[in-house]
C-alpha cells in the first residue's frame, strides 16, 4: 500500500509556493519604489504593493529590503514589460511582467501560449480592448453598507459603484484611485481589494471546448516567475479583469 507525501514533503512544497509568491511581490515593490518616492505614504503604487505583500504575510524585513533595492541601493536591474496575445477561444490577454531578462521571459510566455492553443501578438494588438481603471472592492454589498459605499465613493470622485450581495465594486480613474480608496478606508469600510487594473471594455463568451485549456493557460502564466499579472476579457465566473 503506497504512502502519501510526507509531512516534510508537503512543507517543502508549501515553502516553495510561498517563496514564488514572495519573489513576485518583491519585484512589484522594487518597481514601485524605483518609479516614485521610496515611501508608501507618498507613493500610491508602492503602498498598494506593500499592502498586498503584508496581506500575503511577507516578512517586513523582506519588504523593506525590496524598497531599498528599488530605491537604487543595489544593482537590481528588473524592468516592466507588457506582452499582448490571444488565448484559446480568441480570448484577449495582457501579460504584465517584471523581469531582468526579457528574452527569457518572452520565450516562456510564447511557449505557454503555443502549448495551450494561443499565440503572442504584436504591441497594440490587444491593448485597445482594455482601459486602465481603479478598482476597489468593499466586502458586504447589501443594505446600509452598499448605501454608505455609494455615498462615500461618489463624493470622493468615483465614477461608478457596482453592488452584489457579497461586495460593492467601486470604479474610478487612476488619478482618483488613491483619494477614493483613502475615503473608503477613513469611513471605516472594509476594503478587500484595491488596485489600478487593465479592465476589458467588453467581455467575450468563451466556447465550451476552450474553457479548460484557457484555465490551464492562465494557471501556467501565473506560475511563471516573471509574470506579475494577467488581464483577460473572458466571461468567467469571478472575473474581475
Amino acid at each position: 500500500m503506497g504512502r502519501g507525501p510526507s509531512i516534510e514533503g508537503r512543507k517543502n512544497a508549501s515553502d516553495a509556493r510561498r517563496g514564488a509568491v514572495f519573489t513576485k511581490l518583491a519585484r512589484d515593490i522594487r518597481i514601485a519604489a524605483r518609479n516614485g518616492l521610496p515611501d508608501p505614504a507618498h507613493n500610491a503604487r508602492l503602498r498598494a504593493a506593500v499592502d498586498k505583500a503584508l496581506a500575503a504575510n511577507m516578512p517586513k524585513d523582506s519588504i523593506e529590503r525590496a524598497i531599498r533595492r528599488g530605491a537604487g541601493l543595489d544593482s537590481g536591474a528588473a524592468s516592466e514589460v507588457r506582452y499582448e496575445g490571444y488565448g484559446p477561444g480568441g480570448v484577449a490577454l495582457l501579460i504584465d511582467c517584471i523581469t531582468d531578462n526579457p528574452q527569457r521571459t518572452v520565450a516562456d510566455i510564447r511557449h505557454a501560449l503555443t502549448k495551450y492553443g494561443g499565440n503572442l501578438g504584436t504591441s497594440g494588438s490587444v491593448a485597445f480592448q482594455f482601459q486602465r481603471v481603479g478598482v476597489i472592492e468593499v466586502a458586504g454589498g447589501a443594505g446600509a453598507v452598499e448605501e454608505k459605499v455609494l455615498e462615500v465613493a461618489l463624493e470622493a470622485g468615483a465614477d461608478d459603484v457596482v453592488g452584489t450581495a457579497a461586495a460593492s465594486t467601486v470604479l474610478c480613474t487612476p488619478e482618483n484611485f488613491e483619494a477614493v480608496r483613502k475615503a473608503l478606508e477613513d469611513a471605516g469600510l472594509p476594503v478587500a481589494h484595491a488596485a489600478v487594473e487593465m479592465r476589458p471594455l467588453n467581455r467575450a463568451t468563451v466556447p465550451a471546448e476552450a474553457l479548460q485549456p484557457l484555465g490551464e493557460l492562465l494557471d501556467r502564466l501565473d506560475d511563471l516567475d516573471d509574470v506579475h499579472e494577467v488581464f483577460h476579457n473572458a466571461e468567467l465566473p469571478g472575473s474581475r479583469g
